[in-house]
C-alpha cells in the first residue's frame, strides 16, 4: 500500500508538469503557423511592408503602416483616459471603502470585463457615437478645431469613439489588477507611515510608491487588452486605413482589418498579408503581456518583514 501511495505521488508531479507544458507548446505552435503562412508578404515585401501606407489588394499592394498607427493610437489614448480612473477605482475600494461597499464595488468593477465585445460595439453605436457627434459638431465651432487633432468634419464614427470604448473596456483589467498588487503591498509600509504622523492620503502615496511597478504591470496588462480588441474597434474606428493625428478621423486597426477582409482574401499574397498582420498582433501582445505579468510578479513576490 505504501509503494503505491509513493508511485502515485512520483507520478503525479510528473503528470501535472506535462499539461502545464502543453501551454507553451500551443503558444509556439500559434506563432510557428502564422510565421510559416505569411512567407510570401515577407519575401515580397520585406521590411516595407510595415512602413508602407498603401493597401490595395487588386493591384497586389499591401503597406500594413495605417493598421499599425491605428491600433497604438487607439491603445494610448484608451490609457491615457483609463488609467486614472482605474487606478483611482482601485485606491477607493483598498484604501478607502467601507466594508460594505468594498463587495459590490468589486464585483460591478470585475462584471465590466465580462461584458462581450459585440455589446459594447452595439453600445457604443447607439449611444456613445451620437454623444460624440455632438461633442465633435460643437468643438469644430471653436478655436480648438485649428488644432490637428482637433481637425476633420464631425462623423462621430472615428478614432474618438474607439478609444472612448476601449477605455471602458480596459478599466476593470487595470483596476482589478492594481487592486491586487495594493492589497500585496506589506502592511507594515502602510503601519510604519502611520507611525511617523502621516494622514491617509500620505500612508496611500506609500503603498502607490510601493507597488509602483505592479501598478505599470497593470497598465501593461491593459495596454495588451486594448491592443488586440476586434469587434468592438471595428464597429467604431471608421475602418478607413489613413494615417491621421485628428480624433474626429475614421481610422483602422490590426485587429479590425483582419475581421473584415479575411474572408474576402481571395489570392495568397491577399491571404498571407492578413496573416503577417496577425503574426506581429500576436508577438507584440505576447511581449506586453509577459512584461506585465513580471512587473506584477516583482510586487507580489515581496516578502512581508517580520
Amino acid at each position: 500500500m505504501k509503494k503505491r501511495r509513493r508511485g502515485e505521488g512520483r507520478r503525479f508531479p510528473f503528470w501535472t508538469g506535462v499539461v502545464a507544458a502543453i501551454i507553451p507548446v500551443i503558444v509556439a505552435a500559434i506563432g510557428f503557423v502564422l510565421l510559416h503562412d505569411s512567407h510570401l508578404p515577407i519575401e515580397k515585401f520585406g521590411w516595407k511592408f510595415w512602413t508602407g501606407t498603401n493597401w490595395d489588394p487588386v493591384a497586389g499592394e499591401f503597406g500594413a503602416l495605417p493598421f499599425i498607427w491605428g491600433t497604438l493610437y487607439s491603445s494610448v489614448f484608451a490609457l491615457a483616459l483609463s488609467t486614472p480612473i482605474a487606478v483611482g477605482i482601485a485606491v477607493f475600494i483598498t484604501e478607502i471603502s467601507t466594508h460594505r461597499l468594498k463587495r459590490p464595488l468589486t464585483f460591478l468593477t470585475e462584471l465590466l470585463a465580462g461584458i462581450p465585445s459585440i455589446v459594447y460595439g452595439l453600445w457604443g453605436i447607439f449611444v456613445l457615437v451620437p454623444f460624440v457627434r455632438t461633442f465633435e459638431t460643437t468643438i469644430s465651432k471653436t478655436p480648438l478645431s485649428r488644432l490637428p487633432i482637433f481637425s476633420g468634419p464631425p462623423f462621430g464614427i472615428g478614432m474618438l469613439a474607439a478609444g472612448l470604448i476601449l477605455a471602458i473596456m480596459v478599466v476593470p483589467y487595470i483596476s482589478t489588477v492594481t487592486r491586487e498588487v495594493l492589497r500585496s503591498v506589506p502592511m507594515a509600509q502602510r503601519e510604519a507611515a502611520y507611525a511617523l504622523g502621516a494622514t491617509k492620503w500620505e500612508a496611500t502615496r506609500v503603498a502607490l510608491q510601493f507597488g509602483r511597478r505592479g501598478i505599470l504591470g497593470a497598465i501593461f496588462l491593459g495596454f495588451g487588452r486594448a491592443f488586440g480588441e476586434t469587434m468592438a474597434v471595428t464597429m467604431l474606428i471608421g475602418n478607413n486605413p489613413q494615417i491621421s493625428t485628428s480624433l474626429f478621423a475614421p481610422q483602422h486597426s490590426m485587429a479590425a482589418v483582419i475581421a473584415n477582409e479575411f474572408t474576402e482574401a481571395t489570392d495568397d499574397l491577399y491571404l498571407q498579408a492578413l496573416v503577417e498582420i496577425g503574426l506581429v498582433l500576436f508577438l507584440i501582445t505576447l511581449l506586453v503581456n509577459v512584461l506585465s505579468r513580471i512587473l506584477i510578479w516583482s510586487v507580489s513576490r515581496v516578502p512581508e518583514p517580520a
